[in-house]
């Protein structure tokens, strides 16, 4: 094999460079030039007309730390998150497990499953307020059939949450579990014919051939879910609005708030960085977590 001059080698590269130029551009345009841009405006005292800009340094993070509103919203981002992302991971992978393989009925269930994914945040807000009013819905005439007063799970501070959960797993399942089908398809079938042939359990196939055969994308999903469930706005907004109490109020919900409600665009800024951080940490922590397990 001959070496590459290095005029050849300067060629490629600006080949290279011209290739890779209109995705540069975008990323910078849309995602790099963005995150400086906020954090210069988190240093101002910044109004949402744009008529008022104030250099005030690190007073908005001042604010943030002594903010008991935002650490409410942390808190119950965190708890959702954590109520979510472990549900929604392990679903996805019984509903992939259970559905896995060839024939119609399972074809036809996979698409079953996939199609809530491609509805709007609207559409499934309405369909679960639906469900759960105590008034007119669908769960109602199960608890008057027993002799119960149905219970307004979406103004309960127990229930608020959880019924939140819910709607968010129905509403996006989907992704998660098709990914864990395409992982599963990539298993060699030789490995389960193997097993078989030693009679082993369905128990022992799963742990020793299906879960480490599918690991990265368990990794996938689970920072994907993530980064997804710490942004949740749109059900709460639509659902509850923040309530009951705050109870489910979020971090964006919060963000919306402070700077589309009260206009305070720098301190909204602030509390967006803050969110990144935390979504790039816990990111971060999975994705290490991940690496010392393959290295194990």
């Amino acid at each position: 094999m001959t070496n590459r001059t290095p005029q050849r080698m300067r060629r490629d590269g600006r080949a290279a460079l011209i290739f890779l130029a209109p995705f540069l551009i975008i990323y910078c345009v849309f995602l790099i030039f963005p995150l400086f841009k906020a954090v210069f405006i988190s240093f101002h005292d910044w109004e949402l007309a744009g008529g008022y800009r104030e250099w005030i340094g690190f007073f908005n993070y001042e604010d943030l730390w002594y903010d008991d509103y935002f650490w409410k919203a942390l808190g119950n981002t965190m708890r959702f998150a954590a109520m979510a992302v472990p549900s929604m991971t392990i679903l996805a992978l019984l509903l992939a497990l259970g559905l896995h393989g060839h024939g119609r009925v399972r074809a036809v269930l996979r698409s079953v499953f996939f199609s809530s994914s491609v509805f709007s945040v609207t559409v499934v807000t309405l369909v679960w307020q639906m469900v759960l009013s105590p008034d007119r819905g669908l769960i109602a005439p199960i608890f008057r059939s027993m002799g119960m007063e149905p219970i307004n799970f979406l103004g309960s501070v127990e229930w608020a949450m959880p019924s939140l959960v819910i709607a968010t797993l129905w509403w996006g399942v989907g992704l998660p579990m098709a990914l864990f089908l395409a992982a599963l398809g990539q298993i060699p079938d030789e490995l389960y014919e193997a097993a078989e042939l030693d009679h082993a359990s369905r128990w022992s196939t799963l742990r020793y051939i299906t879960l480490p055969g599918i690991r990265h994308t368990v990794l996938l999903v689970l920072v994907l879910q993530i980064v997804g469930q710490f942004q949740i706005f749109g059900q709460a907004q639509l659902m509850t609005k923040g309530g009951p109490a705050n109870t489910t109020l979020t971090l964006v919900q919060y963000i919306y708030n402070t700077g589309f409600r009260d206009w305070q665009v720098g301190y909204a800024t602030t509390i967006a960085l803050a969110l990144f951080v935390v979504m790039a940490g816990f990111s971060m922590l999975q994705l290490w977590l991940g690496r010392k397990g393959d290295d194990q």
